[in-house]
């Protein structure tokens, strides 16, 4: 199996310069012989190494830099001079490939890894001093001449240049390989999902998207046991409309934290001015609703506040037990369900309010928020009418997608199929990594897990190595957490290849490790 990583070790940086000696001193004749049999690049300490491993052996590699000046710099003078608009640029060097290993599909690999990289340092372009031999790999990189030929003999290069969009029009770009998906959202679509996008628009004024909707609300309802208001935007605004509801009531409530999207609420809450108490747990921590029911017996509370899926810690808050308190005390319960709803069954019919969206555990796209009342909701005019959930309780106020509304019709229709599939994946995602070296939540759709000593860089090498797991959102990062979702449609194939590269990857650094301490 091919895969790619940042070098990071000196056993690392010692095959790369016997690759590149290999390459740039006998096989192109651009330094001279030594007795080492390696080659130390002169830009060694600035450069970054991205190299591609078949199992355990190096066998490719690419090298980049953006201290100046560069060594084109040095040969042609500023490019600057060439390039005037040429933006944040960075430069390409050192392209090796062992010969035995030259069948694309590492070149390929390099390619999107570099492309990747270059994009997350926020690089414009790259230059590159090509040799005459690789003129049709550095095209199919996107790359073109600035500059004319110079050097002599056998060691003449092509000062070179390319871009983000010439790269994405090159041959390396239409040819990569998709990216193996295991993010909670956006998800790819199936073709049945997709499908909507392809048909000719009609009007969400007409009576064909009437009988659409109609039949979407049914499903929903039959889902919750919840009346369902449609808006078009995402979770977030699902949530603004319900506090704006919470926002009428003009009384206090409490808002429960164990999680970053609690807190989310209590900055929406913050912003609309509610008044409100706060009850926080530390993060993954279970609601204690026995105390939580004595403190709203305590104080003049007529609302609750709660996240269902709290997918930041991979905490799943039950809320049956606080539906029979708040049914008791006569408050109202009000639910953010937009992670949870769609991966695990739940009625809502003794919640007062609780939101969803067509992402996440859907398995569709993301556009259409979920409001869910049970009771009736009248218009008001003095909130704004977009989140006035009274406009669209008898109507359709607004401009709506019919694609949107029929993929959203699809992906309804899957369940309640859909949930034994989704708990066969996350069952099977729970067993092969309970062996995992590092601390592991559970959720209903996914798996979180804190990045220990020996999986340090996973996340980072996966990338580059076309596997896409979830670790870009400001709290993850702040707590070292990385997730694996099991919502992607091709989740079974994917995860297949996924246990592959792990396993070889996580030897592969049990090894270096080994090789460090002796």
């Amino acid at each position: 199996m091919y895969w790619c990583k940042i070098a990071r070790t000196r056993a690392e940086y010692a095959e790369i310069a016997r690759l590149n000696y290999d390459t740039f001193v006998e096989e192109i004749p651009q330094h001279q012989t030594n007795d080492s049999g390696t080659r130390v690049d002169p830009f060694h300490e600035q450069n970054t190494y991205l190299i591609v491993l078949s199992g355990m052996e190096v066998v490719g590699m690419i090298a980049l830099r953006s201290e100046r000046p560069f060594s084109l710099d040095l040969k042609i003078g500023k490019i600057e001079e060439f390039l005037p608009n040429v933006g944040k640029v960075c430069e390409i060097r050192l392209l090796a490939i062992r010969k035995a290993h030259r069948n694309g599909r590492v070149f390929f690999l390099l390619a999107r890894a570099l492309s990747d990289f270059c994009l997350e340092q926020g690089f414009d372009s790259a230059i590159i001093s090509g040799t005459t031999r690789q003129m049709k790999l550095y095209g199919q990189l996107g790359f073109r001449a600035f500059a004319e030929p110079m050097g002599t003999g056998e060691a003449i290069f092509i000062p070179m240049v390319t871009t983000r969009r010439q790269y994405m029009d090159s041959v390396a770009a239409r040819l990569q390989a998709k990216r193996r998906l295991f993010v909670p959202g956006p998800v790819a679509l199936t073709k049945q999902l997709a499908a909507p996008f392809q048909e000719p628009p009609i009007s969400h004024r007409s009576a064909a998207f009437r009988e659409i909707r109609q039949e979407v609300d049914r499903l929903l309802e039959d889902m919750t046991g919840m009346t369902p208001h449609l808006l078009a935007g995402s979770g977030t605004l699902a949530n603004e409309a319900m506090l704006a509801q919470i926002k009428r009531l003009n009384s206090k409530g409490l808002i429960l934290v164990n999680g970053e999207f609690g807190r989310r609420l209590v900055r929406q809450a913050e912003r609309v001015n509610l008044d409100y108490e706060v009850v926080e747990e530390s993060w993954g921590k279970a609601f204690n609703f026995k105390k939580i029911g004595e403190q709203l017996e305590t104080g003049d509370f007529h609302w609750v506040l709660m996240v269902h899926g709290e997918t930041s810690t991979g905490q799943l808050n039950e809320f049956h037990e606080l539906t029979d308190i708040c049914k008791k005390q006569n408050i109202k319960l009000c639910l953010d369900c937009i992670s949870s709803f769609g991966a695990v069954p739940f009625s809502l019919e003794d919640v007062w309010l609780a939101t969803a969206t067509s992402g996440k555990a859907l398995g569709t796209m993301s556009g259409v928020a979920i409001v869910f009342a049970n009771h009736e909701i009248e218009p008001d005019d003095n909130m704004p009418s977009y989140l006035d959930l009274g406009l669209y309780a008898t109507d359709i106020p607004f401009t709506f997608s019919a694609s949107l509304l029929e993929s959203l019709h699809h992906a309804l229709k899957a369940y309640p199929v859909r949930y034994e599939l989704l708990n066969q994946r996350i069952n099977k995602l729970q067993e092969d990594t309970k062996d995992w070296p590092t601390l592991a939540m559970g959720y209903p759709t996914a798996r979180t897990f804190q990045a220990v000593e020996d999986i340090r860089f996973l996340v980072e090498d996966a990338h580059l190595s076309g596997f896409e797991l979830h670790s870009a959102s400001s709290y993850l990062k702040a707590q070292e957490l990385f997730q694996v979702s099991c919502i992607q449609p091709e989740f079974e194939k994917d995860w297949d290849h996924f246990l592959e590269f792990y396993e070889i990857y996580y030897r592969y650094h049990v090894k270096e490790k080994a090789r460090h301490s002796m």
